[in-house]
């Protein structure tokens, strides 16, 4: 177990050189050409002559070269350490079971889907991001340029100013200092949960935390719920027993709630407990997806069932993406306009007390 971990961290470490988007075009291209009856180096070697980028030629050409020696694809895939634990474990299974080309298949499927998902939380992130960079930019324009401007002015009318306007004024003198403390705050808490990334006490906390942000943290929890369902489809349909399936999907989830209570269940299983039952002591699982997983164990179509909460799931996300990007957007506008709002309104109101006093 603990050389499979090594190897699963080792390929999360080296997921550049291997992305996710190279790995669906691998896999879908590689079951196409065995469903076309080519062999297996043949096809192969086929894609190795197609590949243009240099590092993953070089991975599928190790690849090759082992199969050629007499390994078997699994074996080959695990010994490049580009692939995870879930991903030669399950080709290993479509080797032994004849069913190869499917589990090819629901790979593909599994990273179409994976790197469908990046990109909807990507395109739902990038926005709000990129637009409190430009509301920082436009406070240090006003607070460093604007205001000691009024600043200037004010000091020849020989009054008191608001206390709204000695507040902005106040900010402006100091934001650059504000800012270095706010930016060096930042980079500290970015080393420290990079040094941490791997502490339970830590994964448990961040992923918690995350978990009661509202509108993002129920969309996030769905991503890996829908992920889980989608892998435990494949591994099932697979012929995988439960304890092993639920074992690789422990590894390769990478979210703490889940990673900890599918160890929980795995355990409930092996001491003769029900998959349903170790699902219902722990809040993470919807009530809906515990109710289908013992309609299902009563039925005998884990697999199906999984396969198809994954796809109500993947529908979920995409919805609730597009409903965030929509409520976003005019928030994100109402908040700049405040912002801006009143920095010029705490700018005005001397002038206008004075207008006042020259009445």
């Amino acid at each position: 177990m603990s050389e499979q971990k090594n190897l699963f961290q080792r390929e999360i470490s080296l997921g550049k050189t291997f992305p996710d988007k190279a790995k669906e075009n691998f896999y879908m291209e590689f079951s196409s050409l065995l469903n076309s009856g080519i062999d297996m180096q043949r096809a192969l070697t086929i894609l190795v002559e197609e590949q243009e980028k240099k590092k993953i030629l070089e991975i599928l050409q190790a690849i090759l070269d082992d199969l050629i020696s007499g390994n078997s694809l699994a074996e080959s895939l695990q010994k490049t350490g580009h692939f995870s634990t879930y991903e030669f474990q399950s080709i290993r299974i479509g080797e032994e079971t004849g069913r190869l080309q499917i589990i090819l298949n629901h790979l593909a499927e599994y990273f179409t889907n994976k790197v469908k998902l990046r990109r909807q939380l990507i395109s739902v992130f990038t926005y709000p991001a990129f637009v409190i960079l430009i509301t920082i930019g436009v406070l240090y324009f006003m607070l460093n340029s604007v205001v000691p401007m009024f600043e200037d002015v004010f000091k020849q009318f020989g009054q008191e100013l608001p206390y709204l306007t000695q507040k902005v004024i106040g900010l402006s003198k100091h934001f650059s200092t504000v800012m270095l403390y706010v930016v060096g705050a930042l980079t500290l808490m970015a080393v420290y949960g990079y040094t941490q990334r791997k502490e339970p006490r830590f994964r448990k906390f961040t992923s918690n935390l995350v978990m009661r942000l509202p509108v993002f943290g129920p969309l996030i929890k769905k991503v890996y719920l829908a992920r889980m369902c989608q892998s435990l489809a494949l591994l099932l349909g697979a012929k995988t027993p439960l304890v092993n399936a639920l074992e690789l999907v422990e590894e390769m989830i990478g979210f703490f709630p889940i990673e900890n209570a599918l160890s929980e269940i795995r355990k409930e299983i092996i001491r003769g407990g029900s998959l349903h039952e170790g699902l219902t002591k722990f809040a993470i699982f919807d009530k809906r997806l515990v109710s289908l997983t013992k309609i299902a164990e009563e039925i005998n179509e884990l697999d199906t069932t999984f396969e198809r909460v994954s796809k109500q799931y993947q529908e979920n996300i995409e919805f609730g993406t597009k409903l965030i990007g929509t409520i976003i957007e005019p928030l994100i506008i109402i908040i700049i306009g405040l912002v801006v709002g009143v920095i010029m309104v705490s700018m005005y109101m001397p002038m206008f007390n004075l207008s006042n006093v020259i009445k």
